[in-house]
């Protein structure tokens, strides 16, 4: 695999890329190692990029221009390729997010059962869009479709939590015992 260069990768938006050797932060030092590690691990497997991707997104927390450039750089796969992926699925970031991923299901059966009630109440209380994180990077808002629940309808997902037959008065709760700390079983 050829070492990371600045100026060996295909530029996405014209500005300089940090290679691991010149970040001061030992904890990003530390990101690029595991993601090293992560590379090495798919290196040569099928569908290789979508793995290292995803582990990449957990390992920084949303997968940057300069990630992306890093890891076009040790895979040999284009820039343009890689940021293609990571643009066209949802499931990855260009965006930091906030600790608590929340997301509303508004498919068929979640939205007849009030999902976008739900969704607005989030919206008018953490006072922030669809698609957009709060100022203490607490929590990310989004909504999904269809996730599979729809006998527990409507559905909210914190990270990994599934709430299930919620209704709008139990919403503010869950988010007072993400905001404190704690989590309500779902």
């Amino acid at each position: 695999m050829p070492d990371f260069i600045i100026g060996e990768h295909e530029n996405i938006t014209g500005i300089e890329k940090q290679a691991p050797d010149r970040v001061t932060d030992n904890k990003e030092r530390n990101q690029y190692r595991e993601l090293d590690n992560v590379i090495q691990e798919y290196t040569k497997k099928p569908g290789q990029l979508i793995g290292i991707l995803h582990r990449a997104q957990e390992i920084f927390g949303y997968l940057p221009e300069e990630v992306q450039a890093y890891i076009a750089n040790k895979t040999g796969i284009p820039v343009s390729e890689v940021n293609g992926v990571v643009t066209f699925y949802s499931l990855f970031s260009t965006e930091p997010k906030g600790k608590y991923e929340i997301k509303v299901c508004l498919g068929t059966a979640c939205y007849v059962k009030g999902a976008q009630e739900i969704m607005n109440t989030l919206k008018e209380n953490l006072k922030i869009d669809e698609g957009e994180t709060t100022q203490d990077k607490l929590f990310t808002l989004q909504s999904t479709r269809c996730i599979g629940s729809c006998g527990l309808a409507p559905v909210l997902l914190a990270n990994d939590d599934v709430y299930g037959e919620i209704a709008v008065k139990d919403v503010m709760n869950i988010i007072r015992d993400y905001q404190k700390g704690d989590k309500i079983e779902s």
